[in-house]
């Protein structure tokens, strides 16, 4: 028993000790460059130099965040703040060059090897720790981690000093207006937004900093590194029942970086099987390993969102030598795989996902946050909203970053697939002739100048994320390829070498992905538009980007309005210079018909309005389509990494508006629907089974509640498919309603029980909504009740004889100060209760909340506040 109990011991301390890893993230100081100008790197990093005067930084984090967080300028996405920012461009780079210095504990003891490692850095950086320089060369480049054995530079009483001077890029642009400025930012491996864009201003300092995480890993003499998993999924699968076999490939890089040869065994573990690879790694050497193939028994597979369940399999990966762990890593793999096959009927690419074809409704994505104040907590909200959508993809944008691998975490757990583009756009690299850029098209077309930093940097980015179940497909620019030098070993070297499993499309409105047939950019229109559009003009069959519009909501509008310029803009009138300095676009036309906005907040309400109708009416035009004139789109965009007032389902600060909501209805697994241009009512399924005993109801409700029955019949609609069922013309015609009419359609299961619900309405014969302009009171009750386990259930009933309560926000907020809770989740929202029904909504919200309450207001329905019971 004795020596059982020193065995459990031996192997726990071995587990303990085989790798520590943890972050500098906290304690950090900063000085500009001028403010320290008679030392040198050498210097600051020895204990001894004094840092009395110095700032507290924020890393990772931008230059421009810790200025922040110290006060020294104002919040730049609050009103015209950003004007009073200086602009690099103009203050030269020493401005916004700075020293960040970190003390640490660490020493090596025995065959200990610590390394220190960077995950970004923007945009240039010399290293200095103990007075010794650690980079032999400049670190260069914003997408691309760093990786230093600092074992012989540590000090032997463990105490340490880091110093990083970092660099803004060499070209940051003039930003004179232009998308991406003058272009010339991406003469740099950098983030082309930052010179400003259509849909942001410009970023200050362009995202100079030590912006991603600082790591100190500690192993033995041997480092694990780059692991690739690769699952392969053969046939066609259900999400249900008994599995075939799935294949597991691994192969791992391996580094020595002793004088001497180390030999042992790599292994990995997964769903209860250890497979092992004797393995001989020569001094001062790095090796791929490749373990033996394992057939995986009945697997748990991995699906997108709305298809199945996100299952995750935990993978260690050891080297084991002489009976010790020399070190290991951990990570978590979804068992799929994704294939494209072209759809000759559309012309254009399908993705299937193990074996069944999915109808991609997707988003595009910029950043998370555009000073990179990145956080696990963020993403995770962020991507759970598109989840909510009913969303099943999202595209990163080139202009930006390849994601970080939290965003991907949260892409797994959600079942978001991931179209990831590199770092260009036609804007900055050339496509068209634009007087807003310093260079030609010709000088433009073969930007980044450092092509081989580049080819290394994708490298490096790749080997990042390629594990991830939800990364679906590369792309190698946005609506432009990378230059010929860059593209061709991308696509016919690094990427079958690295990956081999995932699709490279050349750009992301390439004719390999969406033929264009049409003519123009191969992607758009974008703006509001005619509902009647969406359903009836045909566009590019993959749209990769097709957007329209999305203010938020007056609490939104309250967060980052001056007072003062809370106006209402006015139809073919110019706006307010703060609303013009977000981004505003027009749609005054769509919302005058409800009545000319009176105020901000009158106009706030009735862009909800149109916000709901447009995205669901995107969705469902598309989906009305399905493998006939299309197999996805791609709306542009879903988000926003700043106060911008246009595309965005959600503000920066996490709070929902009326397009997701729209959106998530017209985009449900299994919905009813009615075409605005033939009134033909429709079921989409999306689905992999037929879904059979479908009651499809529809009914109208005219201004005063009174509802007129009009079809009840029970139908089916086949897998991944669209069924048309009747047409409600003649109905509509004789009711005659001048003023307007509500149309209820239901799809109930027998147990009449409602799969899914949609509410259209219309205006009158002349475009006007004179019976909603007009429409009584509803006296709506409401009652919340909490559901424990951060869930509160909100109940809107009303009753017979009323008016419909039409399209009502729910808002859990602080009973006390009457702040919303953001992030909060709702399983429903801008509801509509029809008379003699009642809802019941969920909200989720995360984290000790206390004092919480609900309040309710909507079209004809007094705002209230109800406490929770």
């Amino acid at each position: 028993m004795k020596k059982i109990f020193l065995l459990i011991l031996c192997c726990s301390a071995l587990i303990v000790n085989a790798q520590q890893r943890y972050e500098l993230n906290s304690g950090w100081v900063c000085t500009n460059i001028k403010d320290v100008q008679a030392a040198n790197g050498s210097e600051i990093s020895k204990p001894g130099f004094s840092l009395n005067s110095w700032m507290p930084a924020t890393v990772p984090g931008t230059v421009l965040t810790t200025l922040l967080n110290n006060k020294k300028v104002p919040d730049p996405f609050y009103g015209m703040n950003n004007e009073k920012i200086p602009d690099v461009y103009k203050t030269g780079n020493d401005y916004y060059t700075y020293w960040f210095v970190k003390d640490f504990e660490e020493r090596a003891k025995g065959n200990e090897q610590v390394w220190l490692q960077f995950r970004g850095i923007n945009y240039k950086a010399e290293i200095y720790l103990n007075g010794k320089k650690v980079n032999p060369k400049t670190q260069v480049g914003m997408h691309l981690r760093a990786q230093y054995n600092i074992t012989k530079l540590l000090s032997t009483n463990g105490k340490n000093r880091l110093a990083v001077i970092v660099y803004p890029p060499d070209f940051p642009g003039n930003p004179n207006g232009g998308q991406g400025g003058d272009g010339t930012i991406a003469k740099g491996l950098t983030t082309q937004y930052t010179a400003g864009w259509d849909w942001i201003q410009p970023t200050r300092d362009r995202n100079t900093g030590i912006w991603d995480k600082v790591t100190i890993e500690k192993t033995k003499s041997i480092n694990i590194q780059n692991p690739q998993v690769i699952t392969l999924v053969p046939g066609k699968r259900l999400p249900e029942g008994k599995q075939n076999p799935a294949t597991v490939k691994v192969s791992v890089e391996v580094e020595n970086p002793t004088g001497q040869a180390v030999s042992g065994t790599l292994q990995y573990q997964i769903a209860g099987k250890l497979i092992k690879q004797s393995a001989t790694i020569a001094a001062n050497r790095t090796t791929t390993v490749k373990l033996p193939d394992l057939q995986l028994e009945n697997p748990k597979l991995w699906w997108p969102s709305g298809y199945g369940a996100q299952n995750l399999y935990d993978v260690k990966i050891e080297f084991v030598a002489a009976n010790q762990v020399l070190d290991q890593e951990q990570l978590k793999v979804g068992v799929r795989q994704i294939d494209n096959i072209w759809n000759e009927h559309t012309k254009s690419m399908g993705a299937f996902v193990n074996g069944q074809k999915i109808f991609i409704k997707g988003g595009n994505w910029i950043i998370s946050d555009a000073m990179l104040r990145f956080s696990d907590a963020r993403y995770d909200a962020e991507i759970r909203y598109h989840k909510d959508m009913n969303l099943n993809l999202i595209r990163i944008w080139g202009g930006a970053i390849l994601e970080r691998p939290e965003f991907y975490n949260a892409c797994d757990k959600y079942g978001l697939l991931v179209f990831q583009d590199f770092w260009f756009s036609g804007d900055c690299n050339g496509r068209w002739v634009d007087p807003m850029k310093k260079e030609d098209q010709w000088t433009r077309r073969n930007y980044p100048d450092d092509h081989t930093l580049t080819l290394t940097a994708i490298e490096d980015q790749i080997k990042m994320i390629r594990n991830h179940a939800s990364l679906a497909f590369w792309c190698g620019g946005n609506e432009i390829t990378p230059p010929e030098d860059i593209l061709e070993p991308l696509k016919n070297d690094i990427l079958p070498r690295l990956d081999g499993t995932r699709k490279l499309f050349d750009f992301s409105n390439s004719d390999e992905m969406s033929f264009n047939s049409i003519g123009g950019n191969g992607d758009g229109p974008y703006g509001i538009q005619d509902i009647r559009t969406f359903w009836g003009t045909k566009t590019f069959p993959y749209n990769s980007e097709v957007g329209s519009v999305g203010v938020g909501d007056y609490a939104s509008l309250l967060r980052f309005i001056p007072k003062e310029n809370l106006i209402a803009p006015q139809y073919k009138a110019k706006p307010d210079s703060v609303w013009d300095y977000h981004k505003y676009i027009s749609y005054e036309q769509y919302l005058n018909p409800y009545g000319k906005p009176k105020s901000a907040e009158d106009f706030a309400m009735k862009a909800q309005l149109a916000n709901y109708d447009q995205y669901r009416a995107l969705m469902e035009g598309f989906s009305n389509k399905m493998w006939d004139w299309y197999t996805g789109s791609i709306i542009w965009k879903t988000q926003n990494p700043w106060t911008a007032m246009r595309g965005q389902m959600y503000d920066y600060y996490l709070d929902p508006n009326a397009c997701l909501y729209g959106l998530r209805k017209g985009s449900e697994p299994l919905h009813v629907m009615m075409n605005p241009l033939d009134s033909m009512v429709t079921i989409v399924n999306n689905g992999f089974t037929t879904k059979n005993n479908l009651m499809v109801q529809a009914k109208a409700y005219d201004m005063d509640g009174k509802d007129y029955f009009y079809s009840q019949a029970f139908n089916s609609v086949g897998p991944s498919s669209v069924r048309r069922l009747f047409p409600m013309n003649e109905f509509l015609t004789k009711l005659d309603k001048k003023e307007g009419v509500f149309i209820s359609l239901k799809i109930l299961d027998q147990k009449q029980n409602i799969l899914s619900e949609n509410l259209y309405w219309f205006p009158g014969k002349d475009g006007e909504y004179s019976g909603l302009k007009s429409i009584k009171q509803a006296p709506l009750k409401v009652a919340a009740v909490d559901q424990k386990n951060g869930k509160v259930a909100v109940t809107l009933s009303n009753a017979a004889g009323n008016p419909v309560a039409f399209f009502n926000r729910i808002a859990l907020i602080n009973g006390n100060t009457g702040e919303r809770v953001l992030p909060a989740f709702y399983d429903d929202n801008y509801i509509s209760i029809l008379p003699g029904e009642s809802k019941t909504v969920t909200v989720e919200y995360t984290g000790k909340q206390s004092n919480l309450a609900v309040e309710v207001y909507g079209w004809n329905v007094e705002k209230q506040k109800v406490t929770i019971q």
